[in-house]
């Protein structure tokens, strides 16, 4: 997955040293010298082992948006989502050992490499074919972020070949947010209605205040003169 540029090898390096130890205890200088470059080189990709960890999620994002199926006219969102996400566990399958060495390190968040995992909720649902913009795109990317986040605990510890815990999991989840985002739906189609009648109820007072109601016609002293 990772190219033989310094940034991919330096990537891949420390996905090997997470896996051989506790994430805790890798040093930027320990990812340097398995790189073989020195610090400085390594300084000139990357800043932390946050900002590491966020370029192998980009990766990551970049190769299961590579791998995804097409998806057919007949398949539900919830269907093309689970498809998605799979792939990204197969892509992520690899690196499980390293990932489970640095999801036991996770206390407080780097607030950056939480932007590039909401990034990367947004493309997952963009590959499944669910538009994310605006405040009804912001609520779904925070949701898959939630479910994603619950669901990839549940991998880590399953080492069954055929990821049956896994896979219950996330349509457990999947089913659950579909009935969520229903909801949310509806309560937006609802306030559209409301909006919609507001501003049919507000348009015609506003036009009687400026004296622009329909078929009123000008008064007759305005009329006197017109025609000189």
């Amino acid at each position: 997955m990772f190219d033989q540029t310094l940034r991919g090898r330096i990537i891949e390096a420390a996905m090997k040293l997470a896996a051989e130890r506790p994430w805790k205890d890798v040093t930027l200088l320990d990812i340097a010298e398995a790189t073989g470059v020195t610090l400085v080189d390594l300084k000139r990709e990357f800043s932390s082992k946050s900002d590491i960890l966020a370029a192998f999620t980009r990766a990551v994002d970049d190769e299961v948006l590579r791998r995804a199926p097409k998806r057919e006219s007949t398949t539900s969102r919830r269907d093309a989502l689970f498809e998605i996400l799979m792939t990204r566990f197969d892509v992520l399958a690899p690196y499980k050992q390293a990932l489970r060495s640095i999801a036991g390190d996770w206390r407080v968040p780097d607030p950056a490499f939480v932007c590039t995992c909401l990034a990367s909720q947004h493309w997952m649902l963009q590959a499944a074919g669910i538009e994310t913009s605006g405040l009804g795109g912001r609520v779904k990317v925070g949701g898959l972020a939630g479910l994603y986040a619950s669901v990839f605990r549940t991998w880590l510890a399953d080492d069954d070949p055929g990821l049956a815990r896994t896979m219950a999991a996330l349509d457990r989840r999947l089913r659950r947010a579909e009935r969520t985002l229903s909801d949310i739906e509806d309560i937006k189609a609802c306030a559209c209605r409301i909006m919609d009648r507001f501003a049919c109820i507000v348009r015609p007072r506003r036009h009687a205040e400026t004296g622009e109601e329909t078929g009123a016609g000008p008064r007759p002293e305005e009329t006197s003169g017109a025609g000189i």
